[in-house]
């Protein structure tokens, strides 16, 4: 998991365990620093998610199998508003910022708490991408697509049966 350098190492932590917990396999945070003002949409006021997946995709490395870029910036791809991630399917790379994630952004208070929970699960949805999985119609598993937070908010940070079998998981 990379982070753009502007988060709290604990925030992180706490994400990585989560992900480790879910996919059962080992999870690094690394620090990066890339100048993502070339990605930035001056019409849309938003940074291009396909471009910025695309330059996490560059930096991968051989001893990396999956890995997530996490941003503070919104993000659009060309078809959607915003968006809360992406990744590419069957591959090793995602997305994910938390711009939309945040009460803040609703006129409503802070809640880091719950900052975290929607991020957390917005990473294993794009992980789960990254491993083949498709949208999930059941209602609470983590891989059920999600318009706005509060569908986020409805479902848990988990793989439902069906997913975790489609991965051969426990």
């Amino acid at each position: 998991m990379f982070s753009d350098g502007h988060f709290e190492k604990e925030f992180l932590d706490k994400i990585a365990l989560d992900i480790a917990q879910e996919y059962l396999f080992p999870v690094e945070v690394e620090e990066i620093h890339i100048d993502i003002s070339d990605y930035y949409d001056p019409t849309r006021r938003q940074y291009d998610g396909n471009k910025l997946l695309k330059k996490i995709d560059s930096i991968s490395s051989l001893e990396i199998i999956k890995q997530i870029g996490l941003f503070k910036v919104d993000l659009f791809i060309p078809i959607l508003t915003y968006i809360f991630g992406q990744a590419t399917f069957n591959g090793n790379t995602g997305i994910v910022s938390l711009y939309r994630l945040r009460n803040e952004h609703y006129g409503m208070k802070k809640d880091e708490g719950l900052l975290l929970n929607r991020i957390t699960k917005v990473v294993i949805h794009e992980l789960g991408h990254t491993f083949g999985l498709i949208h999930c119609h059941i209602p609470t598993c983590v891989m059920r697509s999600s318009t706005y937070v509060e569908d986020i908010d409805q479902k848990s940070k988990n793989l439902c049966i069906k997913c975790r079998a489609a991965l051969g998981l426990p």
